[in-house]
């Protein structure tokens, strides 16, 4: 252990608690009370030999040599208070008093200690104060100021010193005063030092910090330029940074982002802080250059903090800045939509709960208190003397009523078997205008009934096709037996088929009701029966549209429905002539990221769809 380092342990040992923490504040202590503590005590080390070589020393050398406890009394103070500052001020009084006591009688102005008065602003310097620089340097021209008036006066006592003498003593003065002031610039220089690599170390630190962080700050102008951006920006989107200064980034912002992005940077400008998630591209992995990826960022930004009045005058016209802080917060919003997701399946299956119950009760109960209640009045035959022909008319609507329950079964079994995944499509060749022709047929004669005109076109050349065959018809018999059922006495239903490429097309159109724009969009859904002023008017258990929707889906094909309230209604199918299984179920990939949607956007889809084409709904499988 050197005696450097006991000293230092000395020192520190006397530092306040409030400077022990700081590495540049306890540089400044120990600064402070290592010249006063080793001064104080060199003096009084040299005070015997100064009395073997001078004699009996005077009052005022005494006083002088007094005087030098002073500096130990400084350094308690500021051990016991912390007060830097303070410290400063009462070691520049209690060196100007030393001064001028020793000047005053030694000669004034012109005494060698006269020197030392411009030690006092050199040593208050290193408080890093103007205001103590400023005190000090008051001070000592106070002092110099009484010396001169005090010896123009004649009021100081007459030095019996001989001239060679006062010309050692003016020696000894000046390099005493310059052996201080040379230690106090190595001080200001070990200081300053000091202070450079501590500066060095904290930039280090922030630079380790942002390096390694993985959110990315930034600093902004109000324009939204980026004057820094931290390397985590390289890991999160995929790019070097230095593609990312000036107007990179905001290049990268998903371009129905950009204005809330800029709005957020200006408002920080101005003294607010904000938030916002919007969405920035990603630079895609592999050699996938083709491929648009973005993710969500979510941006806290607010003004970057100056010190403007203090020691930059000439930031004041600067344009304000903005610092921001950007984390990836793409799991987060799969999350939300995940969760948004659910809850409308959810939603969707209570609806559809309360549309089955609320259909199965008409539908199940009517044709059961039918089977019931004719059955009764067979059975009682005798009874109620039922003919021949009354038996008939019975057993006809006992058996009605079964073969329409035995449909709503099947519908729902099939119905279930699709949702379910486990309807399966045999695939055979067939043509597709007899099936269309058979279809028509059988529901010519309750057109005739329904008063309503039923015209098919399938041209005679319509090439054969792939597919179900019992898909097919189910699907011609849903649509036209709902057109025929939406259509009031006097109406029209239109059947056509084409051929467009490689697809068939069927074309179901009507003069009916009609179905509203607000209904148009769930069209489909299972249980669902569109309108309220016709909702129970007709039979049905809401499940033909859907079926045909969940068939045509199975057979990769297309389904478009087209209708105005009061006008009609148009249903096309398109159907591939050649229908392939696919070998393996497409897997959803996650690509939530391409065209991700905020909360109330996907609240709002929907409506938005339906206020931007309020006559077209377009399904596709």
């Amino acid at each position: 252990m050197t005696v450097l380092s006991i000293i230092r342990d000395c020192l520190d040992a006397l530092l306040h608690p409030s400077a022990r923490y700081d590495a540049l504040m306890r540089a400044r202590h120990r600064a402070f009370m290592a010249p006063r503590l080793l001064g104080s005590l060199a003096a009084f080390a040299a005070f015997p030999v100064y009395l073997a070589m001078r004699g009996a020393p005077s009052a005022v050398e005494v006083a002088a040599f007094a005087w030098l406890i002073a500096p130990i009394l400084l350094s308690w103070f500021l051990s016991r208070t912390g007060r830097y500052e303070g410290a400063h001020v009462l070691s520049s009084l209690a060196l100007a008093g030393l001064i001028m006591a020793v000047a005053g009688t030694t000669g004034g102005i012109e005494s060698f200690a006269a020197v030392w008065l411009v030690v006092v602003p050199l040593e208050a310097a290193l408080s890093a104060s103007r205001r103590v620089a400023a005190f000090a340097s008051l001070l000592a021209l106070s002092c110099a100021g009484l010396l001169i008036l005090v010896g123009q006066l004649g009021w100081l006592p007459v030095a019996d010193t001989s001239a060679a003498e006062r010309g050692v003593l003016m020696a000894c003065g000046v390099v005493s005063a310059t052996l201080y002031a040379a230690g106090l610039a190595f001080g200001a220089e070990s200081l300053a030092r000091t202070s450079v690599a501590l500066l060095s170390r904290e930039e280090e630190r922030y630079r380790l910090l942002a390096r390694n962080m993985s959110d990315v700050v930034s600093r902004h102008q109000r324009n939204g330029a980026v004057q820094f951006i931290s390397p985590a920006a390289e890991a999160m989107l995929g790019m070097p940074v230095a593609q990312l200064l000036g107007h990179g980034l905001f290049d990268r912002v998903h371009v129905a982002d950009r204005p809330a992005y800029l709005t957020a940077l200006s408002d920080a400008a101005r003294g607010d802080v904000r938030s916002i998630e919007f969405r920035l591209r990603r630079e895609p992995d592999g050699s996938e250059r083709g491929q648009v990826d973005f993710l969500w960022v979510e941006m806290r930004c607010r003004p970057l903090d100056r010190d403007i009045g203090h020691n930059y005058h000439s930031d004041v016209t600067r344009e304000a800045e903005v610092v921001a802080v950007m984390r990836d917060v793409t799991d987060h919003k799969l999350s939300e939509q995940a969760l948004d997701q659910a809850r409308s399946a959810a939603e969707a299956a209570d609806a559809a709960k309360t549309r089955f119950l609320a259909t199965m009760s008409h539908e199940l109960r009517t044709p059961l208190n039918a089977i019931i209640g004719f059955s009764e009045m067979i059975a009682q035959e005798q009874t109620l003397m039922l003919g021949a022909a009354q038996r008939q008319e019975y057993a006809q609507l006992i058996n009605d009523s079964g073969q329409h329950l035995l449909s709503v079964v099947n519908g729902i079994l099939d119905m279930s078997k699709m949702e379910s995944g486990n309807f399966e499509i045999a695939s055979e060749p067939f043509a597709p205008r007899a099936s269309l022709l058979h279809c028509c047929n059988l529901l010519a004669l309750k057109a005739r009934e329904n008063g309503i005109d039923l015209i098919t076109d399938a041209p005679q050349d319509l090439p054969v096709m792939t597919g179900d065959p019992r898909a097919f018809k189910q699907i011609v018999l849903n649509l036209v037996a709902n057109a025929i059922k939406f259509t009031e006495r006097g109406g029209q239903v239109s059947v056509t088929a084409s051929v467009s490429g490689s697809q068939l097309t069927l074309r179901i159109s009507d003069t009916g009701v009609g179905i509203a724009p607000d209904d148009l969009k769930r069209i489909g859904a299972p249980f669902f029966q569109a309108g309220k002023t016709y909702q129970r008017r007709h039979e049905g258990t809401g499940l033909g549209l859907s079926i045909v929707k969940s068939l045509v889906a199975l057979h990769l094909g297309e389904l478009t429905v087209q209708s105005s309230l009061g006008e009609g209604t148009a249903v096309t199918v398109r159907l591939p002539l050649v229908y392939t299984p696919p070998q393996v179920k497409p897997v959803e990939s996650k690509v939530a990221t391409l065209t991700p949607v905020l909360r109330q956007d996907l609240q709002d889809q929907t409506h938005d769809q339906s206020q931007d084409q309020p006559a077209l709904v377009k399904k596709s499988a």
